[in-house]
């Protein structure tokens, strides 16, 4: 067991403490009490100097604090660019070092938008003026409230991060080739980039499902692949998760569209017992380390989860099965990792490509050319690879 983080300040010459509510960050060393009369220029030095502020004012003062907070980090980093200001050769730089410049920018705005804390009574309520009944979020988060842990703290941002979470699973993201909705939970990747989905509902299924219809989908998340193999006929789909908020949102999922007999998720670090004439595979795109527990939906490091699910395909798939690979090339374009270094993944892992299927993401990332990333973005593709044994 690990202790549960506190954060502990003085106000008013009395030491004090609560519980620390934040899976991205650690409780910050420096606390300040902070109410309406702190100017936005007071704040953001001391938000920049590492000094978080304890909010004691009213709530939507808190609210606009932050976007000034934020305006003010972004002339920072510099008018019309994402990433700080780098010179006129910026644009010379290889894409990698630019990914990773880009990457510590996010990194050092999240750290300063983060240092407005929000106070939380016992029972989730927030005891300041004009504040919003937020309970039903939290819960969704963090559990029912429990009494024994008192008082806690949350920083601003990442309170509205969760009241946008708590939005996207009352009202769920429409997901055409399913005919339905998914209900993402906190904490697990909402599947906004529908793209992969429509790979996997066009692309023609093996034909060794017809002596053994039966599928695994790894790494499942809001399950919405796995559904997708249900919505077209395999019979016995097993998707696999380790994370515990996914595997409570992909069996919510399930059981909103009635397929609980067809689909059944399962705790498992990548593959299930047994073999199958289909195993479908979404991995993190990016190889690099994720900032935040959601970020393991997209960041890969080491390219990890996709060494593993390649190596193990061979053992876990039937005569005659395929298995279907969903990854973008954006990671080729940023220089992270190269096209023959995919193929000689697969090379190793003793598995031939029988076809590709490509589309290109919808996003309006891809449009945006004052996203520093915008080259790669720009001539991303997402690819379903298909692959059987040799």
């Amino acid at each position: 067991m690990t202790e549960t983080p506190r954060i502990r300040w003085v106000a008013d010459g009395q030491e004090c403490e609560a519980l620390w509510r934040s899976a991205a960050a650690p409780p910050p060393r420096t606390v300040r009490v902070a109410d309406d009369t702190l100017s936005a220029d007071a704040a953001y030095r001391l938000a920049c100097e590492g000094t978080a502020l304890l909010w004691h004012g009213d709530f939507q003062n808190a609210r606009q604090l932050l976007a000034a907070l934020a305006r003010r980090a972004e002339r920072k980093r510099g008018r019309g660019s994402r990433t700080p200001s780098m010179g006129s050769d910026e644009a010379a730089r290889p894409m990698a070092e630019r990914f990773h410049l880009h990457r510590q920018a996010q990194a050092q705005r999240a750290r300063t938008l983060s240092m407005l804390l929000i106070p939380l009574d016992a029972d989730y309520t927030i005891p300041l003026r004009r504040a919003p009944d937020l309970r039903l979020a939290c819960s969704e988060a963090w559990g029912d409230a429990d009494p024994q842990f008192g008082v806690s703290v949350v920083s601003l941002r990442e309170l509205l991060g969760l009241i946008g979470a708590h939005e996207w699973r009352k009202k769920g993201v429409a997901i055409p080739a399913l005919g339905g909705r998914i209900h993402p939970h906190y904490g697990v990747f909402s599947p906004v980039r529908g793209e992969y989905v429509d790979l996997v509902a066009q692309a023609p299924l093996p034909d060794a499902l017809a002596k053994d219809s039966r599928a695994f989908d790894i790494g499942t998340g809001t399950g919405v692949l796995a559904l997708m193999l249900a919505r077209r006929g395999v019979a016995r789909v097993i998707a696999t998760e380790r994370d515990p908020r996914a595997l409570t949102c992909a069996r919510d999922n399930v059981a909103r569209f009635g397929r609980e007999t067809q689909v059944e998720v399962r705790e498992a670090d990548l593959f299930p017992e047994g073999r199958a004439a289909l195993v479908v595979c979404n991995p993190p795109w990016v190889p690099a380390r994720p900032s935040s527990p959601v970020e393991h939906a997209v960041y890969d490091p080491e390219s990890r989860m996709l060494r593993g699910f390649l190596a193990g395909l061979t053992a876990h798939l039937c005569a005659g099965g395929e298995g279907w690979l969903i990854l973008s090339n954006l990671a080729e374009h940023l220089g992270l990792r190269s096209r023959d270094e995919l193929t000689a993944m697969f090379e190793a892992a003793e598995l031939e490509v029988l076809a590709r299927h490509d589309i290109r993401p919808r996003h309006g990332k891809v449009l945006d050319r004052d996203d520093a990333l915008h080259a790669a973005r720009s001539a991303e593709v997402t690819s379903l690879w298909r692959l059987a044994a040799r």
